[in-house]
């Protein structure tokens, strides 16, 4: 059996907001790639719950989060119709997520 490891890297500030992430994907060749927010999901099977970590750095522009947040969405509904096979309701996900972009004036 292999393992491997996908690592992230958080700088903090005195008051402990992230000031640099940067992450490792050593199967992908990635070595310390800077990034200003990430979103990490797990799924606890005891508990039936979802665990998140989000983060993002101090000076993450304010119309990027919205694209990550837009192109989380929009991800979020292909895992569900590759999981599922219920392409209706991935894309009603996809319909919210267009919405969603409306609302908050994402400019693309």
């Amino acid at each position: 059996m292999k393992k491997t490891q996908i690592t992230i890297d958080i700088e903090l500030d005195d008051n402990h907001v992230p000031e640099k992430i940067t992450w490792n994907a050593e199967d992908g060749g990635i070595e310390k790639e800077p990034t200003k927010a990430t979103m990490v999901s797990v799924w606890d099977d005891v508990k039936k719950e979802a665990l998140r970590i989000d983060l993002w750095t101090k000076d993450m522009p304010v119309d990027d989060m919205k694209m990550f947040l837009h192109q989380v969405l929009m991800s979020l509904s292909h895992t569900y119709e590759k999981a599922t096979g219920e392409e209706d309701v991935a894309q009603w996900m996809d319909a919210m997520a267009e919405e969603f972009a409306q609302r908050a004036a994402i400019k693309m």
